[in-house]
């Protein structure tokens, strides 16, 4: 019984404590105090403390998604065009990301072996990782077989290695260019796999859509019915040069300037064409 009263008289307090806070209670009389402003990042709010602050930050009331690429496109555009026996290969220079550019001397033409050149644009670090790992293996073939790798190795080599990483490609475009065992100009055409063909031509990178309709027509000739000629080191080099200029005026990502390199059998020869700065 004693007990049971104890209680009865703790319940009894405990309500008149609430009621000092209900309306017409004993506090009801008394000049309410506003309520404190909640301070955030957007500025005050009018919610009380204890309650949700009304303000939607984006990470506590709504759900949100974080996205991430391992790949960047850096920009840029590769042509190589085969000739009877030499081979023309050009790339620019600019790398960009976004609408900013990065560098305006970042070339994307890879000399291989003394007579294979490759042309290479799309993510920087996929381009120089592969290139890195077609170099090591390259030099794992001269100690094996005290000799250079041919053009049409190098070619295979490199589709074999695309092909490995199918299910995480290399964010590269690539263009072959170089000799083959004949003395002739070959020119070699990748998908991002390693399917590859060989073609009197191919262009690469963000400019690929402008090149290739004009080499059609001032190479192969395929939108017109006069002969096919046998045209000069000195005429493609001038092709070349038109069509970079051309794809800069189009294409914010090709610009700055054009790296030329004929390979022939004499050797390889460099040439640097100035482009667009803007």
């Amino acid at each position: 019984p004693l007990e049971a009263q104890r209680k009865t008289k703790q319940t009894a307090c405990s309500m008149a404590e609430f009621g000092a806070y209900e309306v017409g209670g004993p506090a009801a009389a008394q000049p309410s105090v506003p309520p404190l402003p909640i301070w955030s990042s957007e500025g005050p709010s009018a919610g009380e403390f204890g309650k949700r602050d009304h303000i939607d930050h984006g990470v506590t009331e709504n759900p949100y998604e974080r996205r991430f690429s391992p790949y960047d496109f850096n920009g840029g555009t590769t042509l190589a065009v085969s000739g009877k026996d030499f081979v023309v290969v050009a790339g620019d220079t600019r790398m960009s990301s976004g609408y900013e550019i990065k560098s305006r001397n970042v070339p994307k033409l890879h000399q291989l072996t003394s007579k294979t050149v490759l042309a290479a644009a799309g993510c920087k670090t996929d381009v120089d990782t592969l290139t890195n790992l077609l170099r090591t293996r390259m030099q794992m073939y001269e100690h094996d077989c005290n000799k250079e790798m041919s053009t049409t190795a190098v070619a295979q080599m490199l589709s074999n290695t695309l092909y490995g990483r199918r299910f995480f490609p290399y964010y590269s475009f690539n263009v072959l260019a170089g000799l083959d065992e004949e003395g002739k100009g070959a020119v070699f055409s990748y998908d991002a796999i390693g399917s590859y063909e060989r073609t009197p031509f191919s262009a690469s990178g963000s400019g690929q859509s402008y090149l290739i309709p004009l080499m059609d027509n001032l190479v192969t000739f395929k939108t017109r019915l006069d002969p096919v000629p046998d045209m000069t080191v000195e005429e493609i080099v001038s092709i070349v040069k038109d069509a970079f200029v051309t794809a800069g005026e189009r294409d914010i990502y090709t610009g700055d300037a054009v790296e030329i390199k004929v390979i022939s059998a004499t050797g390889v020869t460099t040439e640097l064409f100035p482009l667009k700065k803007d």
